[in-house]
């Protein structure tokens, strides 16, 4: 992407975010262009409340009852699994997302949601859900989008999993994220911050601590990625992304399965 049109998206979204501050970041790369000033408005109106929540905090565990889905304003979570006394973490969310609008449908989840850094959240309640699938058949397709955006991301991580060596898997998890963070007008021009850990990363990519440790030491060593102190920092972007085996067509947002034309 040019530099003129990054920065004019960015300008724009910040004009969003004036107008809609919880929910200004909701589809942005994607097919936020496609929602109407009205439905901008419902979906600003549908966060029922806002609060902080603190670094590690679970807003769902495995199997609670859920009546309302939860939209992440600020920071990052993980929506992760435990088993035989191990963490996976099995997907990574950033600002704008609905990290919990599975819960709509199953209000139980398989599965937790974690906060990784400090967060702020805003609480949807399902009847107002209800009400938009009711109402707004299209707000809702755009809803339906964002889970399906999801499972797309799932079936690259699972992919990438078997394909993959640890640096490699790492590396993908840096240039995947550094383009979502773009979307929603975070990212930076070498790279982005990030709350994530050592640990946090060895559970995203399936890996020992030890290996992950190797692995980040691989990247630096060949000047691919440096990551420290909350910091990504990317040299060249083409030469990680042609390393890691990344395309970004499964965010659609660029590439073969950009929706430049809406719904």
């Amino acid at each position: 992407m040019g530099a003129g049109l990054q920065e004019k998206r960015e300008m724009d979204l910040q004009g969003e975010l004036a107008r809609y501050p919880n929910t200004g970041r909701f589809l942005a790369g994607r097919l936020r262009h496609d929602m109407s000033e009205e439905e901008k408005q419902q979906l600003e109106s549908l966060v029922g409340d806002t609060r902080q929540a603190e670094d590690g905090e679970r807003i769902i565990a495995r199997g609670g009852q859920c009546e309302h889905s939860t939209i992440l304003i600020e920071g990052f979570m993980l929506r992760t699994l435990e088993t035989e006394g191990r963490r996976y973490a099995v997907s990574f969310h950033v600002p704008g997302d609905f990290v919990d609008l599975h819960c709509f449908a199953l209000k139980r989840l398989d599965h937790n949601i974690d906060c990784i850094g400090p967060a702020k959240i805003g609480r949807v309640p399902h009847q107002k859900i209800t009400q938009v699938m009711q109402e707004n058949a299209h707000l809702a397709r755009l809803f339906w989008f964002s889970t399906l955006l999801d499972a797309a991301m799932h079936r690259e991580w699972i992919m990438k999993l078997e394909q993959l060596t640890a640096p490699k898997r790492i590396a993908h998890v840096f240039a995947e994220v550094w383009r979502r963070l773009e979307m929603v007008g975070l990212g930076l021009a070498d790279g982005f911050s990030t709350p994530l850990r050592q640990t946090d990363l060895a559970d995203m990519c399936g890996a020992t601590p030890i290996h992950t440790n190797r692995a980040i030491s691989e990247l630096r060593k060949h000047e691919l990625a440096n990551f420290q102190r909350g910091e990504v920092r990317i040299p060249d972007r083409a030469r990680l992304e042609e390393y890691a085996r990344f395309t970004p067509d499964y965010l659609y947002g660029e590439g073969e399965l950009s929706l430049r034309d809406g719904m």
